[in-house]
Formats: structure tokens, C-alpha cells, sequence
């Protein structure tokens, strides 16, 4: 569902595998994900959900399970 398709996309971008994505894996620590990183990310997050983001929230979303919820509450 949500959670897998936001995995897949965060696999492919840091070309990490997916099955080492868990709800609770970190996007800074855990993925390595710089700040263009998390941009892109959110830029296809947005497009592929037909949602936006704000950028306060993106601070805000730490773990992939926290982008899960946001995805979930606001599609």
C-alpha cells in the first residue's frame, strides 16, 4: 500500500535495498539522506499522492513510517 510504495521510491532515489526499509528506519541516520535528497523525495512523494507538503513539515518527518502518516492523513 502507502508504506510500500513510499519504500520503493526511497530504494530507488538512495539506491539502498528495500528490504532494509522499515517504518522505523531513519531518513538522516539510517538512509543517509542529505537534504537534496529528502527535496526529491518529497517532490515525487507529492506528485505520485496528488498531495503538497508544507516545508515546516518536512522537518517534521524523520522516519519513512512518519512520511507513511503524512501521506495517509492528507491524500
Amino acid at each position: 500500500m502507502v508504506f510500500e510504495k513510499v519504500r520503493d521510491m526511497i530504494a530507488e532515489q538512495l539506491r539502498v535495498d528495500a528490504a532494509t526499509i522499515t517504518p522505523e528506519t531513519l531518513l538522516v541516520e539510517d538512509l543517509k539522506a542529505d537534504s537534496a535528497n529528502v527535496m526529491v523525495m518529497i517532490l515525487e512523494l507529492e506528485s505520485e499522492f496528488g498531495i503538497e507538503v508544507e516545508d515546516e513539515v518536512i522537518l517534521q518527518l524523520k522516519t519513512v513510517g512518519d512520511v507513511v502518516a503524512y501521506i495517509e492523513k492528507n491524500q
